[in-house]
């Protein structure tokens, strides 16, 4: 059996005891998601909740000669749930697999010009969100990112950031909201806040959100999450709509849990 496949069994059985949590795992989440330990106990306990649920229903492989430990499996469920942490249901109901890498890996990529010639090209990657429920990480990023929680970087916020994006029926840029209200509000917000990006980032001109987010609206949304768990400050002093966008669709407020130091922004 599999350490995925024990950690799996472990908490189909324990379902009714709300997926307890082992003592011996708290270590874990405290090196490696250190907003863990910034948490209200409530909150922590309602993580755990959500890891249990995670990982019964979620499959894990390791790739490229990669080893599963209990560590990277408990990381990586714990940085991804803190994304849905108050969300009401299964974690990520569209979710099937991860996939995990010891470092970066190589990903083909199809492009199709003005004449409809598609072309292949391969890319190194830190990380990879599919439409079919798949989640690809380099675990030394998984790791990096989440140990740093003051850079704004953090590969796997963001690509469950881009599940979430997928559970809207396409990823772009627009997660499941509560009603259309909820949806012209979000669009009001983040398509100018987008645009902005877009021409500070042709501009060469710092921002809080990382220039990657100017891709596209997906991207924006996903570089927009690793801010608003690891820039709270930063982002509701420069983007204060779209900080309150982003707090009412997590339902979570970071700026309770952590106080990271100011930078210097135009966006």
């Amino acid at each position: 059996m599999s350490i995925w496949e024990t950690l799996k069994e472990y908490f189909i059985n324990s379902v009714q005891r709300d997926y307890s949590f082992k003592d011996e795992w708290l270590p874990m989440l405290e090196a490696n998601l250190p907003l863990y330990h910034k948490l209200p106990k409530a909150l922590q306990q309602r993580l755990h909740q959500k890891i249990g649920q995670f990982i019964a229903t979620t499959y894990f492989e390791g790739c490229g000669a990669l080893e599963l430990t209990e560590e990277m499996i408990l990381t990586v469920a714990g940085q991804a749930c803190l994304l849905v942490v108050n969300h009401e249901g299964a974690p990520y109901p569209r979710l099937n697999s991860v996939l995990l890498y010891p470092s970066t890996f190589r990903s083909v990529v199809k492009d199709t010009g003005s004449f409809g010639i598609t072309t292949e090209r391969t890319i190194s990657r830190l990380g990879e969100s599919w439409s079919n429920g798949t989640v690809v990480l380099a675990w030394d990023s998984v790791k990096h990112g989440a140990r740093n929680i003051h850079d704004g970087h953090n590969v796997t916020l963001h690509e469950f950031a881009h599940q979430l994006d997928s559970e809207s029926g396409s990823t772009n840029g627009v997660p499941r909201l509560a009603d259309h209200e909820a949806f012209q509000t979000w669009a009001t917000v983040l398509g100018p806040a987008y645009e902005t990006l877009v021409d500070n980032a042709e501009r060469g001109r710092k921002t809080v959100l990382d220039h990657y987010g100017a891709t596209n609206i997906a991207e924006y949304f996903a570089v927009a999450t690793e801010a608003f768990f690891e820039k709270p400050r930063q982002l509701k002093k420069k983007k204060p709509e779209l900080y309150a966008e982003l707090q009412s669709y997590y339902q979570v407020d970071p700026l309770e849990w952590i106080h990271p130091k100011s930078t210097a922004a135009t966006d």
